[in-house]
């Protein structure tokens, strides 16, 4: 062995000391003993298991990989805002839970899955065209449709029984029955706010009445007709004779606890407010049933929310995030994932739709079938940025309150045309 002096013992040991000194003072391993991070922003799901469950998976391919995966979840209300700034920044997360047409807001700044959609799609009998239309741009896929929600309607069967009501098959329906249910103490509840369950009513309302917000060409407004003028005159005497005032303040939990209240009689929504019931062991989760969305003249129209996976360009880890998204479409992962969310989450997938999940409780029977009626936002035109700006400014609750609140209904449509108009050219920011 080689001697050392004493003054070199003292200079080694020093610098060693130095160095953990200013370790422990930024609270940083060296570089060396970095692990690979995976990160992925998503939403705090309506059904708490499915985000165990997603966590579960992550944590099982980051041991897989030799990696660690950390999911990071917020308000959904609060990702457009976080959105952008990652956008701007162009720093952040490496994946993102992309919403209706996120993908093509941000078209530029996502990297392509063309490939990975490819392949999925192929293995797993082909995707549902409503929800592929809402992830490919027209210079590639910006992202991979994950789930999408359905929105049939929510209600109270006690409620109705005690009525004498059948559930209605109709928007008219529903204005007629909710006038007698809100007579008999039981009111119907859609909101007309700042939130995604008042843009989603909205969207399939106005279809259904045959009124759009853009015509097909995606360019130009065209919420200023005869059919948008119906179906404002109906949000009001829907508000004024079966609903509460309370509406026009909802946020997106204010419908389930409305009707998980034993007040409210009807809501349109997905069926979180029923696993909510069950999973907190309620009574009012035997009274709680489902039926489709209501009809119009111009037949049944469905806006569910359509959900994807985005990865950012400017991550170091797109092709870590590839795998891991394959990860998650391994048909065990994804059948775990769907009983965590107990018919919540549904597959974009064909092969995957046919869970016995749907099969076994009657109550979920009828909501696959939803698919049959949905669309992307901004239909009949095709999925664009200013789709995303009409709704993460609420445009449409917003004309729907000013008419609410006494402005003329020919009034309400020019302004919402006039916001339209600055969201087609790009002059809105998100939210």
């Amino acid at each position: 062995m080689t001697r050392t002096s004493r003054r070199q013992f003292l200079r080694t040991t020093a610098g060693a000391t130095a160095g953990m000194a200013s370790w422990l003072a930024l609270r940083t391993p060296p570089a060396f003993a970095q692990k690979r991070e995976l990160t992925f922003l998503s939403w705090n799901h309506f059904v708490p298991a499915a985000d165990v469950e997603l966590r579960k998976q992550a944590e099982a391919f980051g041991k897989q990989a030799g990696v660690t995966v950390r999911v990071d979840t917020i308000a959904h209300l609060q990702l457009d805002a976080k959105f952008a700034a990652e956008a701007q920044s162009q720093s952040g997360h490496d994946m993102i839970r992309t919403h209706n047409v996120v993908p093509f807001l941000y078209e530029n700044l996502l990297a392509d899955v063309g490939d990975l959609v490819d392949k999925l799609g192929r293995q797993y009998g082909g995707w549902y065209p409503f929800a592929a239309e809402a992830h490919e741009t027209k210079s590639g896929w910006r992202g991979v449709p994950w789930f999408w929600i359905s929105f049939p309607a929510t209600y109270n069967q006690a409620h109705f029984k005690k009525a004498g009501l059948e559930t209605p098959k109709t928007w008219a329906e529903l204005l007629k029955q909710g006038k007698s249910l809100k007579k008999q103490g039981n009111p119907v509840g859609i909101p007309v706010s700042h939130c995604s369950d008042a843009n989603t009513t909205y969207w399939s309302v106005a279809w259904s009445y045959g009124g759009k917000v853009l015509e097909a060409d995606g360019k130009t407004p065209g919420i200023n007709s005869d059919k948008t003028a119906q179906v404002i005159e109906w949000y009001k005497e829907l508000y004024r004779d079966a609903m509460e005032p309370e509406v026009l303040s909802w946020d997106d939990a204010s419908n389930n606890r409305f009707i998980l209240s034993g007040k409210g009689s009807w809501i349109h929504n997905p069926i979180s407010p029923y696993n909510a019931a069950l999973a907190n062991k309620q009574p009012i989760a035997d009274d709680i049933n489902h039926h489709a969305s209501p009809a119009g003249p111009a037949g049944t129209h469905s806006a569910p929310p359509i959900l994807g996976l985005g990865i950012w360009k400017f991550s170091k880890n797109v092709d870590l995030a590839k795998e891991f998204i394959q990860f998650l479409y391994r048909k065990e992962n994804f059948d775990a994932w769907i009983v965590a969310s107990n018919a919540f989450n549904h597959p974009p997938l064909k092969h995957f739709a046919d869970h016995p999940i749907w099969a076994r409780n009657p109550k979920f029977a009828m909501l696959p079938g939803e698919a049959e009626y949905a669309h992307p936002r901004g239909w009949p035109a095709k999925p664009n940025p200013s789709v995303q700006l009409i709704d993460s400014n609420y445009i449409l609750p917003d004309m729907l309150a000013k008419a609410i609140n006494g402005m003329p209904t020919k009034r309400v449509m020019e302004w919402a045309q006039d916001q339209i108009a600055l969201a087609v050219q790009g002059r809105l920011k998100v939210g």
